[in-house]
């Protein structure tokens, strides 16, 4: 396999990769109470000593009452999460690795199986009071800086997947009647661009902010925010101007076009549209399911990178997000970048149990 293209260095603003392989944003729940435990640490630790070029934390979850629906997801605030992030990123560095915290918000939600609830009501956009709104903007911002403080590398914001961001992006559940709704994505982007706008203004100009977006949710895999190269830009160039350094561009399946007369995925979109680096992810290194369908059990085989590479060195995207196969092997990008081939393995959901 051709790889070459995924082993180049990538640099912008004060971030600076040894590669363009990102470890994509997985959740565990092995933060008991929210505070990240030594084998949380350790388990980032062996992706960085594996190499990977940009390490993000799975999603934790930012200082409001209901911001997650379960009790064992990492928390981004308080002095005993804070103080064990810390931790974390420093086990990364030790290893030569640069990661971000991803900063998350669930929003409005359906009680858990666990059966655990937090102390107070979830909150979606149409539930939110305008000091409500303020202070999660503010909370995220916190986070954000807080993640500068730590000593993480970048920062990124979980907008994607029916979550509290995406939330507002959507006219079925965004229904409010004042400047954080309205009828075109334009307007329901204020609370996303509001949010990015004071993490900007948090941790200065050079450090720098990723968003991750979507076009599916976990309800709805066909679901699209933008179906016409205009409406994304519509949703896309507020969200750059207010901030946005590079574009997360979430989808299931990567070679998947996002319109029709043009094999541009997501990533390459967004790319074309801003002017700003990309990540691509969605089955990299596997062959079909997806990192949710795992929770249901669903297993995949290696897949190749020839498609993968060719995308790259055209320059559709300039970062690619690999989740399970990470997830199972902390060994991947070294056995990819020697081509190790015969080693690589496939996802077995049974590795969702143990942080290895």
């Amino acid at each position: 396999m051709n790889n070459h293209a995924l082993f180049q260095p990538f640099q912008f603003k004060g971030l600076t990769l040894k590669n363009r392989i990102v470890m994509a944003p997985m959740t565990r729940q092995k933060s008991p109470d929210g505070v990240p435990t030594e084998d949380v640490a350790k388990y980032y630790q062996r992706r960085a000593e594996g190499e990977v070029g940009l390490i993000l934390s799975e999603g934790t979850v930012i200082n409001r009452p209901a911001s997650s629906n379960e009790k064992d997801v990492p928390h981004f605030h308080g002095e005993k999460s804070l103080h064990q992030w810390q931790a974390v990123i420093q086990a990364v560095h030790s290893a030569g690795g640069k990661m971000a915290p991803q900063i998350w918000h669930m929003g409005k939600m359906k009680p858990s199986s666990s059966g655990w609830l937090p102390k107070a009501a979830f909150e979606g956009p149409a539930e939110m009071t305008l000091e409500d709104i303020q202070n999660t903007i503010n909370a995220y911002a916190q986070a954000a800086l807080d993640a500068k403080n730590l000593g993480f590398d970048t920062v990124e914001l979980h907008g994607a997947h029916g979550y509290l961001i995406d939330q507002f992006f959507w006219p079925g559940m965004n229904t409010r009647t004042d400047r954080f709704g309205g009828n075109t994505i334009a307007a329901r982007n204020t609370f996303a661009v509001e949010v990015v706008k004071a993490v900007r203004a948090k941790v200065g100009a050079d450090f720098p902010v990723i968003l991750r977006l979507s076009q599916w949710k976990q309800q709805d895999y066909n679901a699209k925010v933008a179906t016409t190269p205009k409406e994304m830009e519509e949703w896309l160039l507020p969200l750059s101007e207010a901030g946005v350094d590079i574009f997360h561009c979430s989808q299931r399946r990567f070679w998947e076009p996002e319109f029709a007369d043009s094999d541009l995925n997501f990533a390459g979109w967004a790319k074309k549209i801003t002017g700003k680096p990309t990540i691509t992810v969605g089955s990299i290194g596997l062959s079909g399911g997806d990192f949710l369908n795992s929770f249901r059990g669903q297993g995949a085989e290696v897949g190749g990178l020839e498609e993968l590479t060719r995308r790259l060195d055209r320059g559709d995207f300039d970062l690619v997000a690999v989740g399970r196969a990470l997830l199972t092997d902390s060994q991947w990008v070294k056995k990819v970048k020697e081509a190790r081939t015969d080693e690589l393995k496939g996802f077995n959901p049974a590795d969702l149990a143990v942080l290895t």
